[in-house]
C-alpha cells in the first residue's frame, strides 16, 4: 500500500523525491551567525530541511558518564555542555529557514525540548538512536500528532517494536524509521542497507537512512533501495572545533550527493519492460538485428535456412520469425545483405 506523510509543505514517502535532511546538530558551536550561515549553505546545496539537536547536558547525561574512548574529554557532560543549542534561537532559526524555502526541526532530548519546539510549530520531531529506548519521551513526542522520525542505530527488533508501539498507542501512525550505524564516522560495510527494506516490511512504516559514513555513496545506495529520507551530518568546514565536524559533509560534496540522489531517483523508473522508449527508437531500428539475405535470392525461389542470416540493422523481420520464413517463396529478387520484410515473400 502506498504511504506518504507531510512534513511542513512537503509530502514524504512513496512516489516523492527523497527528503534530504542536513543534520547541523550541534555544529553551530553556540554561534548564532554560524548557525544561519550553515542553514543557508545547506539549503543552497539542495537540502530540503535542516535539523538541530535540542538538549541540556545535565538533563541528558549523568555527571558520571564517560565519553567514548576516542574523545580527549573524558566526561560526557563536559563534552556536551558547549554544544547545547540556545532554545531562544529556535524561532529565529526556523523563520530564517522558512524564508529560504526550507524546513526546520530538531531532535528534542527531553520533554521541555519538545515543548519549546511545539511553541514555534516545528513540523516534525526526530528521536536520536541513543534515545530510542526512552519510550516515555517517544510517547510524549507522538502525542503532538507530528511525524516522528526514529533513528535505529544500536537497536534490535524489539527496541524498534517498542518505539513504534509507543507511537501507535497514542494514535500516531506518522512514523519514519531510519537505518543507522552509531559510529562517527561509520564504515560503509556496517551500513546494512537491506534493513531499509526489511524494516518497512516488518513494521509497515516509511523507512530511510541516517548516514554517518564519509562521502555520499552509501546515501545514494539507500535511495536506490527505496529510502524516502536521508539524513547527513553537515558542516561548513571539517576543521572547525567540535566533535561532529570532522565526519560531517561540507557544502560542495553535499551538493554532489544531492545531485547523485536526484539522478538515481530519475533512473529508478517504473520497472516496466514495454520495448524501446521513444528516445531509443532510432537505436532499435539501426542497431538491433533482423533477418537478411545471406546471398542473392531470385524471384520464385523457396527460402531455406542457408539463404538467411541475422545481422544489423533491425529494419527487417525479427530473428525469432526465421522458422516462419522457411518454405516461403520470394515474390521478387532479394539481393544479398538486404533485410527481409513480409512484402518480399
Amino acid at each position: 500500500m502506498s504511504k506518504t506523510l507531510k512534513i511542513g509543505s512537503r509530502l514524504v514517502g512513496d512516489g516523492q523525491p527523497a527528503f534530504i535532511i542536513a543534520e547541523i546538530g550541534s555544529n553551530h558551536n553556540q554561534d548564532y551567525d554560524l548557525a544561519l550561515r550553515m542553514i543557508d549553505a545547506a539549503l543552497d546545496a539542495g537540502a530540503d530541511a535542516v535539523k538541530f539537536q535540542t538538549f541540556k547536558a545535565e538533563k541528558h547525561v549523568s555527571r558520571r558518564a564517560e565519553t567514548p574512548s576516542w574523545y580527549e574529554e573524558r566526561n560526557t557532560q563536559n563534552l556536551l555542555r558547549p554544544l547545547e543549542l540556545d532554545r531562544d534561537w529556535q524561532a529565529g532559526l526556523q523563520t530564517h529557514t522558512q524564508k529560504r524555502g526550507g524546513i526546520f526541526f530538531s531532535s528534542p532530548c527531553d520533554v521541555e525540548a519538545v515543548d519549546s519546539l511545539e511553541v514555534i510549530g516545528a513540523p516534525a520531531h526526530k528521536v536520536a538512536s541513543f534515545d530510542l529506548p526512552d519510550t516515555d519521551l517517544i510517547t510524549y513526542i507522538a502525542r503532538t500528532g507530528k511525524p516522528v522520525i526514529l533513528s535505529t542505530g544500536l537497536a534490535d527488533w524489539m527496541d524498534i517494536q517498542r518505539a513504534v508501539d509507543a507511537c501507535r498507542a497514542v494514535g500516531n501512525e506518522q512514523i519514519v524509521l531510519l537505518q543507522c550505524t552509531s559510529l562517527y564516522p561509520a564504515p560503509p560495510h556496517l551500513s546494512n542497507l537491506r534493513a531499509v527494506d526489511v524494516m518497512r516490511s516488518a513494521f509497515g512504516v516509511l523507512t530511510g537512512y541516517s548516514d554517518h559514513t564519509t562521502g555520499g555513496a552509501v546515501s545514494m545506495g539507500a535511495v536506490a533501495r527505496g529510502a524516502c529520507m536521508i539524513e547527513k551530518h553537515f558542516t561548513l568546514d571539517q576543521t572547525l572545533p567540535g566533535p561532529d565536524h570532522s565526519f560531517a559533509m561540507e557544502p560542495g560534496p553535499f551538493a554532489e550527493m544531492v545531485k547523485g540522489i536526484r539522478e538515481i531517483e530519475s533512473a529508478r523508473g517504473d520497472g516496466s519492460k514495454n520495448g524501446p522508449r521513444p528516445e531509443e527508437m532510432e537505436m532499435a531500428d539501426k542497431a538491433r538485428r533482423s533477418l537478411h539475405a545471406a546471398r542473392d535470392i531470385e524471384e520464385g525461389e523457396t527460402l531455406t535456412a542457408d539463404m538467411l542470416v541475422i545481422k544489423r540493422p533491425g529494419h527487417g523481420l525479427p530473428p525469432f520469425l526465421r522458422p516462419q520464413l522457411l518454405g516461403r517463396v520470394a515474390r521478387r529478387r532479394i539481393e544479398a545483405d538486404e533485410w527481409i520484410t513480409w512484402e518480399m515473400v
